[in-house]
């Protein structure tokens, strides 16, 4: 018998939920003294649990609900196309794969302009990956062009050549030995310089490392550097403004391709569609997810430039096609709500509203850095990390910073914080509303961390 969502008690739900869901990144010996939130409906940037307790989502589920949630248009865009085609790979058209690759072309910058779909964030870094280490062997077949390097305190993904390129310890070395190949360097993390050094005297050093990388491991044998514009759950770290374009200069010095992972900057986050138009920056390839459904549906994709996708290029014989399928890649009902999705991101032009509403929302939150917990304030958009520090500014214990976040949501706000990263304190919170918040919402956001930071 198929039971109904109100013949459940919260309890009901908790009780099956112990028994079989097994939560990510989450110690299930902690349920025995702490009852998790059945949340059960969402609307605009409100969340609703069981207990009718409402919360204003300022973490946007997972950096990803950028137009709010309850859209109408995209379910019933899921709806009509459930009805008329619920599946079909794309060995051939579906109609809304194609349209929204498409309009993908329109909107990204420069020439990007082959699109290949996946699930995730994490499969499109993987799909990225894949692309780059193949155009390698086919653009340059006398060499041996198949390293990739990344940066330390970065995030590309769960599966292994995306958590391969990832830089975060604990996400890794329970799993490795990873797949062979990648290569890290530090981060353009100005706060904590992991060189030492300061900007604008550095020189922007830690981009010079990566020419250093390339050269120490012999430019025959390296073909890509991938790298978040702005690292997300490393600690919102944005780079020095010389930074991207630099990183763009060494590619093509070196003829490497450079893979952007736009994951949680795209679609409007920091205030640009995508956060590559921060700096003029255009990538070979792009890889794409959270708002490019704003998590109505899992949907991922990569985008290359005709210089990449020409590699691909060839007689049947040949072999030089992509050599990858993805059975749900491009699925006709999810592009559908992609579809719907962007439609509503450019027609409201919501990175506007990340940009106006993101700024000031910074810019209130900065007269907290003469609190002494308060280290440092940075972000773009509606993506905003605050470090929390002790008196002598050593990152703040990972308990105590659990305890922020623990008081912003008594007060009704969800927030986010480091997780996982690095062997020290989880010590930086984030801010990453649904990119429709409003003026009274954002002070709603300030005043209750004011409140809750003065109060330590």
């Amino acid at each position: 018998m198929t039971i109904s969502q109100t013949d459940l008690s919260p309890e009901d739900y908790r009780r099956i939920d112990r028994a079989h869901v097994w939560h990510p990144i989450f110690q299930h010996q902690a349920l025995e003294n702490t009852d998790l939130t059945v949340i059960k409906e969402a609307h605009g940037t409100t969340i609703i649990d069981s207990e009718g307790n409402q919360y204003l989502d300022a973490l946007s589920g997972l950096w990803n609900v950028n137009v709010g949630y309850g859209r109408k248009q995209i379910a019933d865009a899921v709806y009509e196309q459930m009805q008329q085609l619920s599946y079909y790979p794309l060995s051939q058209i579906n109609v809304p794969a194609t349209l929204l690759a498409d309009k993908l072309a329109e909107l990204l910058p420069g020439d990007l302009q082959h699109v290949f779909f996946s699930n995730s964030g994490s499969e499109a870094n993987e799909t990225s990956i894949k692309i780059a280490r193949q155009y390698g062997r086919q653009k340059y077949p006398g060499q041996n062009r198949y390293k990739i390097i990344a940066r330390y305190r970065g995030y590309h993904g769960f599966t292994y050549g995306a958590m391969s390129a990832t830089g975060q310890t604990q996400r890794r070395k329970v799993f490795e030995p990873l797949v062979p190949g990648f290569l890290h360097a530090q981060p353009p993390y100005c706060y904590r310089c992991p060189l030492g050094k300061y900007h604008p005297e550095c020189g922007v050093a830690c981009a010079d490392e990566i020419e250093q990388i390339v050269q120490w491991e012999g430019v025959d044998t390296v073909i890509a550097v991938i790298a978040e514009p702005i690292i997300g759950g490393g600690g919102v770290i944005v780079p020095p403004d010389d930074y991207l374009p630099k990183l763009r200069e060494i590619c093509d010095r070196y003829g490497l391709l450079l893979i952007l992972d736009e994951v949680i900057t795209g679609f409007g986050r920091t205030g640009a569609p995508f956060a590559c138009e921060h700096w003029d920056v255009q990538p070979d390839i792009i890889s794409l997810a959270k708002g490019l459904t704003s998590g109505y549906l899992p949907l991922g994709a990569s985008v290359v430039t005709p210089e990449v996708f020409d590699v691909f290029r060839g007689a049947p014989d040949d072999y030089l096609e992509f050599a990858q399928v993805a059975t749900y890649g491009g699925h006709p009902v999810t592009c559908a709500a992609g579809l719907a999705n962007l439609n509503i991101l450019t027609e409201e032009r919501l990175w506007e509203n990340s940009a106006r509403v993101g700024s000031y929302l910074l810019d209130k939150l900065r007269v907290l850095q003469d609190l002494p917990v308060v280290g440092d304030i940075r972000g773009k958009g509606l993506m905003i990390g605050v470090e929390l520090v002790n008196p002598d500014q050593s990152s703040l214990d990972t308990a105590t910073t659990n305890k922020v976040v623990g008081m912003m949501r008594d007060r009704g706000i969800l927030i986010g914080k480091v997780s996982h990263t690095m062997d020290e304190p989880e010590n930086t919170i984030f801010l990453a509303p649904p990119l429709i918040v409003t003026t009274p919402e954002a002070d709603r956001i300030f005043d209750s961390l004011r409140d809750v930071l003065s109060d330590m």
